[in-house]
Formats: C-alpha cells, sequence, structure tokens
C-alpha cells in the first residue's frame, strides 16, 4: 500500500521548521508571564475571579494523604459564603495555593488539582499554607514548555528511528505500509473501526485514525493496542490531557491488560490510583524496606543535630550524616529497581504526552499511539517519539485545536496539531475514517456530518431514532419529542453586552429563555444530570450559574451541568442547550466563526438539542448560512417572540 507522493522539504526548510516551533513556545511562555499581570491587574480592579483562573477566599475542609507524600487537601467557601465561581481549574491543572493578602509574586505552594465539583476543590501538595483564608491561582506550566522545547533538540538532531520518523513526519519521505492481513477483531467493531486498526497494523512508521464525535475512537485504540499485545508487543498509550489519558487506561483495564499509568499521582483518576506507578510502588513488597531506610536516615540526622552535654568524638557528626545520605541513596536505588521491575511486567505504559521521561529511561516500545492527537501542540506530540518505533495519532481536527495563548503564536499555527499537518501533507493514504457514531439522533448528526464530514456519517440504529421521551419517566410532550429546535431572536433587541469587568460577553434575554427551557425539561421527567448548557462566553456561563444558583429546588438545579464549550469537550448529555450570545448591529460574531468550536457544542447531545442565537447576527457566516438552512429544511425553527421569558 502507497500514499500519493509528496515534494519533499529541504533539511533547511526542516530546520526552519524547528526553530519556529521552539519560538513559538516561547511566545508561550511570554504570553503567560502578560496573563499574570492581567490578573494581578484585575485583582486590584476587584475582578481577579473574573478570568477563570483564580479563586479566592477559600478555606481548608478537609485534608488526607496521598500517594507520593502529597496531602490532598480540599478547599472551598465558608458557610454562608457565596458558593465558588465558574473556573478553568481542571483536573491536573497546576496552581499555586497562597495566604489572601499575599501578592502573587510571594510564594505560596505549589500543588496539582486532583479532584474538583461544584462546591469544592482538591489539591495535591507538600504542605498547606498557615493562613486561614486563601487563593487558588492558575500556575504558569513552564516545566512542560521545556520537556517539548528538550523533544524538540532531540528529534532535530537524531539518528536511527527517530530520524526515520522525523522524515516522515515532516514529509521528507513517504509513510511506508506493508501488506494489510485479516485479524481476529472483536464483532462489536464496525467496518470502518476493524478497517483503521487493520491499516494502522499494517504501518511501518505512521497511520491515523480520524474519529468524529460519538465514533468510538478510543474503543478503536484500545483494540489496535490488544492486538498489538497479543502480537508480544510493548505499547506506549499516550493523550495529551489527563482526563484522555485516564479514559483509556479506564478501557484498557476493562480489557484486562496489564497496564501502568506514570505521571503524578494526584493527575490520576481515583478509582484508577492503583494502577498508577506510585500505588503499585506503594504495594509493592521492598516498599518495607524503603521505608525503614528513611526513617533510619531520618534518625541519624536527627542524632546528628541533637545537642548533648558530653563531649563526642571527632567526627560522629559527619559519619551520622554521611550514612544518612548513604541510606537515603540506597532507598532511591531501590526505588528506581521498583519502579523498573513494574514497567518490565507491563505490556502497555500510560502517560499524558509531555510526561517526565526519566521514569521511562532507555525503555523502547513497539508502537505508539497519542489519543486526542488534534488537542496537543505539535511540540507536545514529539515528546513520545524518541521512545518508539511507529506512531499512530487518533483524533479529529474537526473539533477543538490546541490551546494556544499567544493569539500571534496562533495567527502563525501554533494551534494546528501535528495529526492535522500529516494528514494535509501525505493525504488520505495514511488515514481512515470512522464513519458510525453512537451517540446522536440522525437529526443532530446531520448538519455536521454535511459540513464538515462530506457527509459520510451514519447514525447507529441504536441511536438513529431516539428521542427524550423513550427514557424512563419523561413526557411525551413537544419539547421531549422533536430531536432538534432552534430559537432566533432577530428582531427581539436581545443585544449582547460586555460584562461589567469588560473581559467577556453575556446576553441575559438569551439566559432567561435557557432557564425557562430547563425547566421545561425538567417538569418533563428528564433527569437534571441528563442536562447540559453550553455557552462560548466564560461571562454567559457566569451569569447562567449564578441565575440557576437562584433557582428552586437548589439540589435539582444543581445537577444541570453548565460550561463552556472546551469543558464540554469529549462530554456528552441527553439534552444540550447552547446559547450563542451574539447579537449586535455589526454582526460581529468573534471567535463563534470558529466552526470547529461550534462543531464541539452541536455534537454533544444525545437526543435534544437546542440553540439559541440571532439569525441576524450570525446569518454573515456562511456556516451559519447552511446552518439555519438546515434549521428550516428539518422545520425546526421557532421565534423567541413565541416565548413569554418574563
Amino acid at each position: 500500500m502507497s500514499v500519493r507522493p509528496l515534494h519533499a522539504p529541504s533539511d533547511h526548510e526542516v530546520e526552519l521548521h524547528f526553530a519556529r516551533m521552539a519560538r513559538w513556545l516561547r511566545m508561550e511562555s511570554h504570553a503567560e508571564i502578560e496573563r499574570l499581570s492581567e490578573r494581578k491587574k484585575a485583582q486590584g480592579e476587584g475582578n481577579a475571579e473574573k478570568g477563570g483562573e483564580t479563586l479566592l477566599n477559600m478555606i481548608v475542609l478537609d485534608q488526607v494523604a496521598g500517594l507520593g507524600g502529597f496531602q490532598l487537601v480540599t478547599l472551598g467557601r465558608q458557610p454562608k459564603a457565596p458558593p465558588m465561581p465558574w473556573h478553568r481549574l481542571r483536573v491536573g491543572a497546576p496552581v499555586v495555593v497562597s495566604p489572601m493578602d499575599s501578592d502573587l509574586t510571594s510564594a505560596g505552594v505549589s500543588g496539582v488539582v486532583s479532584e474538583r465539583t461544584s462546591e469544592t476543590l482538591q489539591v495535591a501538595m507538600s504542605r498547606i499554607p498557615d493562613e486561614r483564608r486563601l487563593r487558588i491561582d492558575m500556575a504558569a506550566d513552564e516545566v512542560t514548555r521545556q520537556r517539548q522545547s528538550q523533544a524538540l533538540r532531540r528529534a532535530q538532531s537524531a539518528t536511527g528511528r527517530l530520524a526515520h520518523l522525523r522524515k516522515v513526519l515532516l514529509g521528507q519521505r513517504v509513510p511506508e505500509f506493508g501488506p494489510i492481513e485479516e485479524l481476529d477483531l472483536p464483532d462489536y467493531l464496525n467496518a470502518s473501526q476493524q478497517d483503521a486498526i487493520r491499516v494502522a497494523r499494517s504501518a511501518y512508521d505512521l497511520a491515523v485514525i480520524h474519529g468524529p464525535p460519538g465514533t468510538g475512537k478510543t474503543t478503536t485504540l484500545v483494540a489496535l493496542i490488544v492486538q498489538a499485545v497479543v502480537a508480544g508487543e510493548k505499547v506506549f498509550a499516550c493523550a495529551p490531557s489527563n482526563t484522555a489519558v485516564d479514559h483509556l487506561l479506564e478501557e484498557l483495564v476493562d480489557a484486562g491488560q496489564r497496564v501502568v499509568r506514570i505521571g503524578h499521582p494526584a493527575r490520576v483518576t481515583p478509582r484508577l490510583q492503583h494502577h498508577c506507578l506510585d500505588g503499585l510502588m506503594e504495594q509493592h513488597e521492598s516498599q518495607v524496606v524503603v521505608k525503614a531506610m528513611r526513617r533510619q536516615a531520618e534518625d541519624l540526622l536527627r542524632q546528628a543535630e541533637k545537642w548533648t552535654r558530653a563531649p563526642r568524638a571527632s567526627g560522629d557528626r559527619h559519619q551520622m550524616r554521611r550514612a544518612a545520605r548513604d541510606l537515603e541513596q540506597e532507598a532511591k536505588n531501590l526505588e528506581r529497581y521498583m519502579a523498573r521491575s513494574i514497567l518490565d511486567g507491563a505490556d502497555i505504559v500510560c502517560a499524558t504526552t509531555t510526561f517526565n521521561d526519566d521514569f521511562l529511561g532507555n525503555r523502547h516500545f513497539d508502537l505508539g499511539v497519542i489519543d486526542e492527537a488534534c488537542q496537543s501542540t505539535e511540540p507536545g506530540s514529539w515528546c513520545p517519539l524518541p521512545f518508539v518505533d511507529k506512531i499512530v495519532l487518533a483524533g479529529d481536527p474537526q473539533q477543538l485545536p490546541p490551546t494556544v495563548l499567544s493569539l500571534e503564536a496562533a495567527a502563525e499555527g501554533f494551534d494546528r496539531s501535528l495529526m492535522q499537518r500529516v494528514m494535509e501533507l501525505h493525504g488520505p493514504g495514511i488515514s481512515r475514517l470512522l464513519d458510525v457514531q453512537y451517540r446522536m439522533h440522525q437529526q443532530i448528526m446531520e448538519f455536521s456530518s454535511e459540513q464538515l464530514y462530506e457527509g459520510r456519517l451514519i447514525a447507529d440504529r441504536s441511536v438513529r431514532d431516539h428521542r427524550l421521551c423513550d427514557l424512563p419517566g419523561v413526557i411525551e410532550k413537544p419539547i421531549t419529542m422533536v430531536p432538534v429546535e432552534f430559537y432566533d431572536s432577530a428582531g427581539a433587541n436581545w443585544d449582547e453586552e460586555l460584562e461589567p469587568s469588560g473581559l467577556s460577553k453575556r446576553n441575559r434575554n438569551e439566559a432567561k429563555l435557557v432557564l425557562k427551557k430547563v425547566r421545561e425539561l425538567m417538569a418533563a421527567g428528564v433527569d437534571p444530570h441528563a442536562i447540559g448548557v453550553i455557552a462560548p462566553y466564560a461571562a454567559q456561563v457566569r451569569l447562567l450559574r449564578d441565575s440557576a444558583s437562584q433557582q428552586s429546588p437548589r439540589d435539582l438545579w444543581r445537577n444541570v451541568e453548565i460550561d463552556t464549550v472546551d469543558g464540554f469537550q469529549g462530554r456528552e448529555k441527553e439534552a444540550i442547550i447552547i446559547s450563542l450570545v451574539r447579537s449586535n448591529p455589526q454582526n460581529e460574531i468573534g471567535f463563534l466563526a470558529d466552526r470547529r468550536r461550534m462543531n464541539v457544542a452541536l455534537t454533544r447531545a444525545r437526543r435534544k438539542l437546542m440553540v439559541i442565537g440571532d439569525s441576524a447576527t450570525l446569518g454573515i457566516e456562511p456556516f451559519y448560512q447552511a446552518f439555519l438552512q438546515y434549521i428550516s429544511d428539518i422545520q425546526a425553527y421557532h421565534t423567541v417572540w413565541e416565548e413569554d421569558i418574563e
């Protein structure tokens, strides 16, 4: 099997490509410094929490011992205090916890978000600041950028297998495939999934699995990994985010595989921690010896520092300290042996793409896979490559791109993933599209399929016609029987407004209609847990959450999830309501023009999708013109004049 011929870039062009990526990483670092400066300015103006990267007036509610010597500290608000606002501090985010009266340059305690609820945040850290009232701030992630820079330097100067992969990924060589063989694949895989696995197994260096929303991309990857293990291969399975790695790990565990997760133990979902390296080391038979060595070393240090009246022989203290250092070194050596033996016993190692490569040493894998590869900037995707013989990239370039802070770097191409670039470079010969989706009603799926996937998506019969009213306890009413509805605010003067902080936009009337539709869904028997509300602007999310917190009964409304598009990436709900916010005489729609972002929002719903927006503002963009035409074709159009929201 072969792919289309290509024009190979020169060595000088390759050198320039790596130089650009290194420069983009520096621009990202500068952008983060500027963000910190803006946060300090917002703090002075009383808007520190508006950007979603800071939480104020937090107190310690609980603390327990965690893996790796960390304390798992649960923080929240005092009783009767205002609830925690919407924020971007997700599981795995690096943070700094510091006293409330400190400025952002003061030394706080670094930590990692290990768990989050609507009312609390759990942080893994070495100690807790002494003050009662605390603040939590998103921290700069320089360690990740340093690892990416190192990966670029290693790839640029590589010889051997990594040099071969570099040439393929940059277009100096054509990807090579062997004959496609018949494989004993599970019956639950559809034809496109089986084809993707066969092509990936036949690849000598590179293959791509293109998985649109709901098409079982991770399920396909897991089946591919199992096939590799059956063939006696070792596999390195990665993803850009901790959430995606945990999802991959969970499916591999359910498939009965011998798998180990490396990385910060706080970044691992609690139910999976006994599959992470730290958890397995805690259970290792040699752990008792390690702890005994460390206790003995601590005792020797205490004795060395202890003051006594009786004179000591010359050099006693020095000998005690040296013996303590020797014991500590022996403990570290034993830990390395434990880690090596655990990893040697695993068929699969899982990690984020920007892992600490000290864990792996000189270990090498027959196959590397990167799930959600389109959510990683290119330098991040280079990190696993020195450890693998071939790489399979899985993702969807029609969904959210990598998060890039520097607008200048993004405009120059830093938000273009390695997977997107190799698909454009080598053409369709290296990739396979998964074409059967198992999430959405056909009418919810069809628009995205036509606009972004050449009309190739097929709704599986298990979901093709399912509706809310088919769920137990849900009443048959128009709102539960019709799968798609659009509510048009054109001409109603539902203008957007800038939030007082000036950081984001909101639309009060759209928010009122959203709340009304949530009430109607719950009145029809839809479980609040099954309802999601998406707004592309953080200010609208804050407005909706504040308004929802005042609704009754509060215990039900608390279970309705309200978040940004980014917050719903990789998620789904039975019913989704989208508030598009933008409504202005200038017909400006901002980043709504990014159809990848809209694609994510439109494909989160399983049985019911409601969209609220101003057709006069949106219709200036061809993508939304097509959407409005589709709404008309399926007779899903409504005007907000039909609704009483007062």
